[in-house]
């Protein structure tokens, strides 16, 4: 059987094309897309072998299912998997080494198919596979230990070493000082065994979170910019703070002085989004090297905006951009070609986005309710792959407390108000009330997001014991040493 790429045919000429030969079926294949894509490919091309000249390749180690997954991909699909494709697909990747291909199944991991992907991975030495899906498999464990059990004992062992994703918390602050300490200036997680917010640790004095922009990543948590008080005069510092060394340090803020604008973080790099300065919204973006320490300018927003709803869905940003009379466009940030592309567009009468979060390949934007009930937030779906809308079913938001802030975590989603926690099971069209438990009695804006924190703070169960074992915190740079608060509940 030969089979041929869909992206050869008028776009290669002959002698680009090459034949692969996998038990006797036949793929012609743009050489200059393996030699892209493919380091196994790349280095037999480069090789000077006698088969890097040749017009057909047999591959012994690799099957027919997972090959025609990998040139999918490679064409820009996103294809949904079965449990003989996902086998095939992670044996090819490990065999192949094909970064795009290894990208997209961990996009795909969810509660069906991680045990599956984790030992398979573990088999073939897919390394990255391996890592992620044991993570997913951590932050669900609770609901996946039976199938888990049936993994080799080394397997489970792993998974259990590892810490599960905790839901954080913190309010806007303006910095404090010696003479007037905010005992209120603390980072809190949820301990999901007593259903009560703990405090974690304690903010540095110099640290403004009003109006600045907060994200993770790479299990760090970044401050960036914030006001110092009602002057609105921009913080310039940023700082990060690393969980698993217990420290603070400090970096340059972004090169435009900005304030109330979204920071999103994802492979390597930070996004600071609009925002404000001297009372107008801002269209510029920036984006931060964490290896390089450096910031640069990158394309413009298609408008000026401030505190734009965000999500990151399959490894690719996104963004909610109100243009009035109930009309919401959903667009997407590329960074490998520095602009932004129109997704689709939200229609709801009188309605205004107010959050977005994503799961595989949904992004669920929460907007107020009939008649601009903020306390009723309505929702609805949008699915990347089939590009279709959905209403979802329900109000989310009551009397206790309006959905303006969630959190994704394996096929959970967590959300808070000061009354009352509420962990979502996600299903097909809606989400479904699995846990509550205390809200988050503070006052002023309220941060959220997940991070793993350290074993000396977790225990096997995932419960968190007492504070009382951390260390003290230090800032390292320019700021001052500060010690953690160790063992105080809200």
């Amino acid at each position: 059987m030969v089979m041929e790429s869909n992206s050869c045919p008028g776009l290669c000429a002959p002698q680009d094309r090459l034949r692969v030969n996998i038990d006797g079926n036949i793929f012609l294949v743009d050489k200059n897309l393996l030699d892209d894509h493919c380091e196994y490919f790349r280095a037999l091309f480069r090789s000077g072998m006698r088969e890097c000249q040749q017009g057909e390749i047999h591959l012994q180690s690799v099957g027919v299912l997972g090959f025609l997954v990998m040139l999918q991909v490679l064409y820009g699909d996103q294809p949904i998997l079965n449990s003989d494709q996902i086998v095939e697909a992670i044996e090819c990747t490990a065999f192949l080494h094909v970064p795009a291909l290894s990208k997209h199944l961990n996009n795909i991991i969810d509660s069906d198919n991680c045990v599956l992907m984790y030992h398979t991975a573990a088999t073939y030495g897919a390394w990255e596979i391996y890592h992620h899906s044991a993570l997913f498999i951590r932050d669900m464990y609770s609901d996946l230990q039976s199938a888990v059990q049936t993994l080799p004992k080394q397997l489970v062992e792993h998974i259990e070493s590892l810490s599960p994703s905790s839901y954080m918390a913190m309010c806007s602050h303006s910095p404090s000082s010696e003479l007037l300490p905010d005992s209120q200036r603390t980072i809190c997680y949820l301990d999901e065994e007593d259903k009560e917010w703990k405090v974690y640790t304690h903010l540095p004095a110099n640290i403004s979170t009003t109006m600045a922009g907060v994200a993770v990543l790479d299990n760090k948590l970044y401050i960036i910019g914030g006001v110092h008080d009602v002057s609105k005069k921009v913080a310039e510092t940023g700082f990060c703070y690393d969980p698993m060394s217990n420290t603070w340090t400090t970096f340059c803020g972004p090169q435009r002085p900005r304030y109330n604008f979204s920071l999103i973080g994802l492979k390597g790099c930070l996004y600071a989004v609009g925002g404000e300065y001297e009372l107008n919204a801002l269209s510029s973006m920036e984006r931060y090297s964490v290896s390089n320490e450096s910031w640069r300018f990158v394309s413009h927003l298609p408008c000026p905006v401030a505190s734009v709803a965000f999500a990151v869905a399959m490894s690719r940003i996104f963004i909610c951009l109100w243009k009035g009379q109930g009309a919401s466009d959903i667009y997407e940030y590329v960074p490998e070609k520095d602009q932004w592309i129109l997704v689709t567009t939200l229609i709801r009468d009188r309605s205004y986005a107010l959050c977005m979060v994503a799961h595989k390949d949904n992004l669920y934007v929460m907007r107020n309710g009939p008649c601009g009930d903020f306390l009723l937030c309505a929702m609805d779906c949008y699915n990347l792959s089939l590009k279709q809308w959905t209403a979802m079913l329900g109000q989310y938001g009551n009397s206790k407390g309006s959905l303006f802030t969630a959190a994704v975590r394996g096929d959970s989603v967590f959300t808070l108000s000061r009354k009352v926690t509420t962990e979502y099971t996600i299903e097909a069209n809606r989400w479904r009330t699995k846990c509550e438990m205390r809200g988050f009695g503070r006052i002023g804006s309220i941060y959220t997001f997940l991070m793993r924190l350290p074993k000396a703070t977790i225990s096997p169960t995932g419960r968190h014991p007492s504070l009382s074992q951390c260390q003290n915190v230090e800032v390292v740079a320019d700021g001052p040493k500060y010690p953690m608060r160790c063992s105080e509940n809200l």
